[in-house]
This record gives structure tokens, sequence and C-alpha cells, in this order.
């Protein structure tokens, strides 16, 4: 039986080193291409967003968090900038931006954007000069140009260039350069995705491309980067979200090298803009939580535990899990232990130092809750409930609230390879373009699926018991809640080691409320430590029985249920 003795000693003061506004934040992340055109050429833009803002409100969320807008080749999703100080024209103008923003906050909602700090397009201007054979011009050093690679790094560049869609191809570290600088440069991840020069935290001195992070070059790169930050920060955005954080220098197995760039960053960010936030793109909050950032992510890569959680075999992603089922598969043949075992360390760090982790619904580059055999609305309610009661905070992928599925077979669009099932229009109404966009269907940018107008947002607020309502009122209990809270203190309650159903404290200032979890397609049954008290339920799907008793609770849930109570004492 776990114990109390598990539980996080969160403080439970506001967040002293970081923005007052953290604390109850409930973000949505919203890919801009795929949620609402406003101009009829089937792509997303920024009008169209601000068209839905009264929606998003209506959420309850508090926060954005928008995918890329920097103008983009767009062979990689926007994640390949071309200038960072400029909104694509597929979106909008700075213009358009900065109404948006100005909007939102009208709504009382945050405004953060991603910053791609590791790598360019390689249309980009800097990319350009850098290639030139003036060693002395501003840009020169702001990338990892080198004249020789090894064998095995050649032949990586002749299977890339052999393969389907090479212009997506990850394999290998270098590219072939078209410039007098050098010979080949170091890449990201595509081709087009130069990588910038943060400097090696141990440089190879028979590698004379190896600079130091002091070098002028890393140096210049890192200001740049803030520069970009604060020229965004000025026209009122909120906070940037960093993608793949823990990246940007390399050779820096410790990570001390990067920890103390982003720690240089944090301090920075404070002394002029302490009310914006940078959040990371790390899935490691042991090590980004010192590095200074105010939210990490657990994610799919690095720390393990949110696999075991959402991501079956023989489902896309699978493969990152080690386990056949996942915990909310349906059969009840998952488990919970890894998940529990890296997610208490992490929660007792991020909130030790009044930081903050967050379990994102889903994102631009893993798989829906609706995937696979999870496709039911009782089920999508259970999974919603672990999202918006767990003490992190909320990141609600656009769509979900609705419960959208992952599209496994969407046509690969500008990079996205299997991600594109998630990335898919937002169905609004329904309809062969879902309200998306008064384009013909075959201009769409991606399909939609709305299951003949069920997943849509005009059919669902028509429906009482719909996915929507049901997360609208579960984000109105948790705001309204503080023990159900960002900042309030968690415990686990059932015995790891006995999945089936989880069961969980929050807890805040003497009030104390009880989260049930049953994610199978059997009734299940969990023995508790005594909570002392009456228990009210407050919010149920599903079916769900608390009975208090002297020296242990008994829940029992019915299959596919959820529910929140109150123990009053």
């Amino acid at each position: 039986m776990a114990s109390l003795a598990m539980a996080a000693q969160a403080p439970a003061q506001t967040a002293a080193h970081g923005p007052q506004w953290l604390d109850k934040a409930v973000f949505y992340q919203i890919y801009p291409s795929s949620f609402k055109d406003s101009d009829g050429n089937g792509i997303g833009d920024l009008q169209g967003i601000i068209s839905k803002l009264d929606y998003i409100q209506s959420l309850g969320v508090n926060a954005l968090w928008l995918n890329p807008v920097f103008e983009s080749g767009w062979i990689d999703g926007g994640y390949d900038v071309i200038d960072f100080y400029k909104i694509d024209p597929r979106f909008g103008t700075n213009s358009d931006m900065v109404r948006l923003t100005t909007e939102a906050h009208k709504r009382g909602i945050k405004v953060c954007l991603d910053l791609v700090a590791g790598h360019t397009s390689d249309r980009c201007e800097w990319f350009r000069q850098s290639g030139t054979a003036d060693r002395n011009s501003r840009y020169s050093d702001y990338y990892i140009w080198l004249d020789s690679i090894s064998p095995r790094e050649q032949e990586l560049i002749r299977q890339r260039h052999a393969s389907a869609h090479p212009s997506s191809d990850g394999r290998g570290q270098y590219v072939e350069s078209p410039y007098p600088r050098a010979r080949y440069y170091m890449k990201n991840f595509y081709e087009s995705q130069p990588a910038l020069n943060y400097g090696y935290a141990h440089p190879d001195p028979r590698h004379p491309w190896e600079q130091p992070v002091t070098a002028p070059g890393p140096q210049a790169v890192r200001r740049e980067m803030r520069n970009v930050m604060a020229f965004w920060f000025d026209k009122g955005i909120d906070g940037f979200r960093v993608d793949m954080a823990s990246s940007l220098v390399k050779n820096d197995n410790d990570r001390s090298a990067i920890l103390a760039l982003w720690q240089e960053m944090r301090r920075w960010k404070d002394q002029h803009y302490p009310e914006c936030v940078l959040i990371s793109e790390w899935g490691n909050p042991m090590l980004s939580i010192p590095a200074g950032f105010n939210i990490d992510f657990l994610l799919h890569f690095n720390r393990p535990g949110y696999p075991s959680l959402f991501f079956d075999k023989g489902t896309p992603y699978g493969e990152r899990s080690k386990f056949e089922y996942s915990y909310f598969n349906r059969t009840g043949k998952g488990q919970i232990a890894e998940f529990i075992d890296n997610f208490t360390p992490c929660y007792n760090c991020a909130r030790s130092a009044n930081a903050f982790i967050a379990i994102p619904t889903a994102n631009h580059d893993f798989q829906r809750p609706n995937v696979g055999t999870r496709n039911t609305v009782d089920q999508l309610k259970v999974a919603m409930t672990f999202f918006l009661t767990m003490p992190t905070i909320p990141f609600i992928y656009y769509g979900d609230e609705i419960g959208m599925r992952f599209i496994p077979d969407a046509p690969n669009v500008e990079g996205a390879n299997e991600r594109a099932g998630t990335r898919t229009p937002m169905q609004w109404e329904p309809g062969a373009t879902a309200g998306f966009s008064t384009c013909t269907p075959d201009k769409l940018y991606l399909p939609v699926s709305t299951d003949g107008g069920r997943i849509t947002v005009a059919a669902e607020e028509k429906d009482r018991a719909s996915m929507l309502h049901f997360v609208r009122a579960l984000i109105s209990l948790r705001q309204q809640t503080p023990a159900l809270g960002n900042t309030a203190a968690w415990a686990l309650l059932s015995d790891k080691d006995k999945p089936y159903p989880m069961v969980y404290q929050r807890s805040l200032d003497g009030q104390v409320y009880v989260v049930a979890l049953n994610p199978s397609e059997a009734a299940v049954k969990a023995t508790i430590p005594a909570q002392r008290g009456r228990a009210k339920a407050v919010m149920v799907s599903g079916k769900a029985r608390y009975t208090c008793k002297a020296t242990t609770d008994v829940l029992i849930l019915s299959p596919f249920s959820a529910a929140v109570f109150y123990i009053k004492r």
C-alpha cells in the first residue's frame, strides 16, 4: 500500500520566483495552420484564432501556446525559421499578432509562442551570410561549418538523398554545403535546419570547428536569441516555449554548460521581463527546473512515464513504451509504477523551486488520446479527469476538449510524417470542411474526421453529456477549488503495484479531495488509508462509490469511470 510518505511536500505559498499568474494557469495549445482559416485558403491563420477567442475563453483556460508562427520554409511545420522577427505571411502580419495578444489579454488570456532556439531554416539570412567566404562577417560563426566528415556520415548523406522523402529524412549530422564557407554544415533534424552555434562544452582541439561556449560566435547567438525574445515581449507576448531546450550546446554530456546558458537567460528575463515565462521542451524537470525554466513537460522522450500511460504497442509512438498495454488501455493490463516512480521526484523538484511541470493531453509531435481502441467518450473522460486533476499545469491540445481522433492515414504535409494525424484541422461544425474553412474539401491543409459530425464543437455544445461540457466543468472545478490547483499538494493513495483504480489525494489549507480513475473495462475496487471524513462526490463520469471506515476507506468504480470526491471533516 502506498502511504502518505510518498506525498510531495509541496509548498502552498505563491511561487516566489515566477509570475503569480502561473499558480492558476491552464494552457491551450494551438497548431496555427490547423485551428481556423479566415480567408478560405485551407490553412489556419491569426485572424482565425482571434475570431475564436471567445470560444477559447469559454473553456476556462487562461493561457495559449502557439506553435511556430514566424516566417518559415515549411519543410518542418514551421520549425525551420527564416525570420524570427516576422510573422509568416500565411498567418498574417506582426500587427495581427499584436492584435491577437491584445484581444486575448482583454479576456484574461496570456499568449506564449514557440522559440526554435536550436536552428534556423537554410533560407535564413543569417545562414546565407554565414556561408560566405568572409570569416569576419557578423554571422560567420552563427553556425557550425567543417571541411571533412567521416565515411559513415558520408554514407548517411547518400542514404538520406535516396530515401522516399529526402527533405524530411533526419539521418546523419551533416549536410553538403552550397556555400564557399566550408564543404559541410551541421544540421539538427532535416537538411533545411542548420544548427545554430552555441559552442561546445568540451571542444576537441583536433576539431577547429568546435568552438568553446565563450567564443564570439556562440556568445553572439545567445545575444540574438535574447534580442528575439525581447522583440516579442515588448509587443505583449507573455512567454516562450523553447523547442529542444536541452540540445543547444554540443558535447555537453553532463548538461553543465546548457544549465549555465539557461540560468543566464533566466536572470536576464527576470530582470527585464519578470511577468513573462520560459517553458522548456526538455522532458526532464530534474534538469530543466534547476536550469531556470518556469515549466517543463513530461513527454514521450527523456524520462520515462508518459508513454506507459498512453502509448500502446501497435499505435503511433508505441515503441516509446516497453509495455504492451498502456495504463489507459481498456484491457486493464497496464501499470502506473513507471510513471509514479518518475513523476514523484520531478514533481518534488519543481515545487521545491516554486516551478511547475506539465503533462499535456497531446501535442503536435505525438498522438491524441483518441487513438486505437481508446475512442469512446467514457474512456476519454477518464483520461481528461487525470489531466485536469493532477498537480501539474494542464496543457490541452486543441481539439482534445471535443475528443478529436488521431488520423493514422493523414498525408505527410510539410515534413509532418506520422505526426500529420495529430495536426488535422479543428472541427467546429458538421460538414466537409468541419467549419474550419470556406474552401472546398480538396483545398484543406489536412483532412478532417468528424464521425458524421458528432466530433464537432457545434454538436457537442448541444449535448450536455459531451466531452466539451465535461472538460469545461472540470476546468471550472479546478479553477474554483484551490486544493485541486497547480500549487496544492499531491499524494498517491492506492498501491502503485495494483494500478486499477488509481487513487490520489489533492490538498491545500485543510481542504482534501480524492480523485479515483478506472480506465479499464472491468469494475475495480481499492482500499486506501482512511481520510477521516465524509466523502461527497463533486464530479463523476460513470459510477463510483466511496465508503469511509475507521482505518481504511473503500472505493468501487464501474468500467470507464472517474470521480472527484470532497472529504468533509
